[in-house]
């Protein structure tokens, strides 16, 4: 897989979204480092990852990240370099981006006591790539979920020693979604920590179904699999039970606007439903946090619709190459209410990265 970056191109509605500040707060950035680390232990995992030189691209170095002795991915020198990064915000109207691991890296699959310590090496490549941006950058950390005391224990190093502003963790851990009880003790320490969680895909279910090359995984089954995450998320009250917990998903919630309107009706049609969920789903959707990335302005009108304007933030899945290159432009051809597109573009975002950025004087009346 082959991760050049281009240029941003002008997209409908530009002119009004070149004619703004570069204002916007992306949740939705990935980090690979240049190297990572030689395993320490007695028998290095299958999927310890390493990198590897590859030819230039547009101007670019790039290496292969090699996974289980196979190149899983190639990227440019965007994943860690701070100073190409930097000079690539204004461009896509943004003043801050949130930056967390590539999903692939949370290495859920390892065993935790070997998963833990490339965690903590990605954790201190992120905290030293926001530190030399200025604050411009802000750290979302990785955590051995696969464990739930290593997971909570990691998550208080970013939060108290690194000053991450949350973590990212996957749709499933190993199959298992994010909202089984048994993540309960994780969630809790994240709102005493007042830790901000962004979930994103990860090793979908349902490949056998698809019919195609591999990037059908990115295409296809990671909205899947993010929209059964939400999903259990409200399955299983989570956010009743932890109000002040704060969770963002990726690429727009997935499938959960479309799956929603039946989770409601069958609330209202099958008792065991209604006893298991405790408020109505749609109402408990309309507490989860989702990003804007769904390359379409009329999909993110209905997201609005879904779960209101106070839930969407922008992403891009910056820097690979499917990612989205103006986001603003995009919530501008979508909105006219000057109202929305700040929320959307920036309001929200401080709301869900608290602890990195203060909400401006408007938006915390």
């Amino acid at each position: 897989m082959f991760d050049g970056v281009q240029a941003p191109t002008a997209q409908p509605g530009g002119a009004r979204w070149r004619a703004r500040c570069a204002c916007g707060i992306d949740v939705h950035a990935h980090v690979v480092p240049a190297e990572f680390p030689s395993y320490l232990g007695h028998k290095v995992p299958t999927d310890w990852p390493s990198t590897v030189e590859a030819p230039m691209a547009n101007g670019l170095c790039h290496r292969h990240v090699m996974i289980a002795g196979k190149n899983y991915r190639t990227v440019s020198e965007k994943c860690w370099s701070v100073t190409h990064r930097l000079a690539d915000l204004p461009a896509m109207g943004l003043s801050h981006q949130a930056i967390s691991p590539m999903p692939e890296l949370l290495s859920y699959w390892m065993s935790a006591a070997d998963a833990a310590p490339l965690l903590r090496y990605l954790n201190e490549q992120i905290a030293a790539m926001a530190a030399e941006s200025g604050g411009v950058l802000i750290g979302m950390g990785a955590v051995p979920l696969q464990d739930v005391d290593l997971a909570i224990a990691e998550l208080r190093y970013v939060i108290e020693t690194l000053g991450f502003a949350g973590v990212e963790i996957g749709s499933n851990v190993n199959g298992t979604p994010i909202g089984d009880p048994r993540f309960a003790p994780f969630f809790e320490a994240c709102e005493a920590l007042d830790a901000a969680v962004f979930v994103h895909a990860l090793k979908p279910t349902g490949m056998d179904r698809l019919v195609g090359p591999a990037p059908l995984q990115q295409v296809l089954a990671y909205p899947t699999d993010v929209g059964l995450a939400a999903a259990s998320v409200i399955t299983t009250n989570l956010l009743l039970r932890r109000p002040r917990l704060r969770m963002a998903f990726s690429h727009g919630g997935g499938t959960l606007a479309s799956l929603l309107p039946r989770l409601q009706k069958g609330w209202t049609v099958f008792p065991a439903l209604r006893e298991q969920i405790e408020v109505a789903p749609t109402e408990q959707a309309r507490r989860l946090f989702f990003d804007t990335l769904v390359f379409d302005p009329p999909t993110l009108k209905h997201l609005v619709d879904q779960f209101g304007a106070s839930q969407l933030l922008v992403g891009t899945d910056y820097p690979f190459n499917f990612h989205e290159a103006t986001p603003l432009s995009q919530i501008e051809s979508a909105f006219v209410d000057a109202g929305v597109v700040d929320q959307l573009t920036h309001g929200n975002a401080r709301r869900f990265l608290a602890r990195a950025l203060a909400p401006t004087s408007k938006e915390s009346t």
